[in-house]
């Protein structure tokens, strides 16, 4: 059996202490691991529905073959996992601020091991996902490509927020900002820790041709009930 608990990494970043741990489950029997920024989690093992249903919803609702992907957070890498089991997907450039999350991945530190970087159709990018989305865009070789979908797991919600700087992107000027990267009928595509914040689906209405939630609800087998999280979706127009 695994140790009780272990941390594997800890690090001082520009947004809060992080850390990588993995503990022993004794109830269920299964090691969980875990991520967390100061006193944040930022991810588990334990639950990760949604974050799949982000990576497989998104990709889904994507129009053709050939498709160039981007995901904003890395994290344990579920979104980007279940983004490339679509085999259309060609390209996917995975942003994430954190260069010590790449690492992990980079080293098999993680339970999926090295299978992103091992995917020849999958990059690990370290940059501001934010920052990208309001300047140039996601390909600093490309200034202004265009891609099927953007698919974004970084903050708790659209207003729960890790910190101060992603503020403006959840607001009316800023998916407008991030549409502009987006290939006709492509789609961008959000999570939410929250159920579905009808506020925010507004704000997606007024710049995308077309926006729905998903809620995926799960058991948590923390507390012995069920709980539900959001995907947002949205479409831009056909130019």
């Amino acid at each position: 059996m695994s140790a009780l608990f272990e941390e594997l990494d800890y690090c001082p970043t520009p947004i809060g202490a992080l850390s990588l741990r993995r503990r022993r489950d004794l109830r269920l029997g299964v090691d969980v691991w875990e991520i967390m920024l100061g006193q944040d989690f930022l991810m588990t093992s334990h639950f990760t529905a949604s974050e799949v249903a982000l990576g497989t919803l998104g990709v889904a609702a994507c129009p053709g073959e050939k498709l160039d992907i981007v995901v904003g957070g890395l994290g344990l890498g579920y979104t980007a996992e279940a983004a490339l089991a679509d085999p259309r997907v060609a390209t996917l450039r995975v942003v994430e601020f954190l260069a010590p999350v790449i690492e992990w991945h980079e080293t098999g530190l993680l339970p999926m091991g090295t299978r992103l970087v091992d995917d020849a159709r999958c990059e690990l990018i370290e940059g501001d996902f934010f920052a990208m989305a309001a300047g140039d865009g996601f390909d600093p070789e490309t200034p202004g490509r265009r891609y099927d979908a953007i698919l974004a797991d970084i903050d708790h919600a659209p207003d729960h927020l890790l910190d101060a700087r992603s503020d403006s992107f959840y607001q009316v000027d800023g998916l407008r900002r991030v549409a502009r990267y987006l290939k006709p009928g492509g789609v961008f595509g959000l999570w939410s820790d929250k159920m579905t914040d009808q506020r925010f689906l507004d704000r997606l209405d007024e710049v995308f041709a077309q926006a729905w939630a998903e809620p995926v609800t799960f058991d948590n087998p923390l507390t012995g009930k069920s709980f539900t999280q959001t995907v947002y979706l949205a479409r831009a127009g056909d130019e």
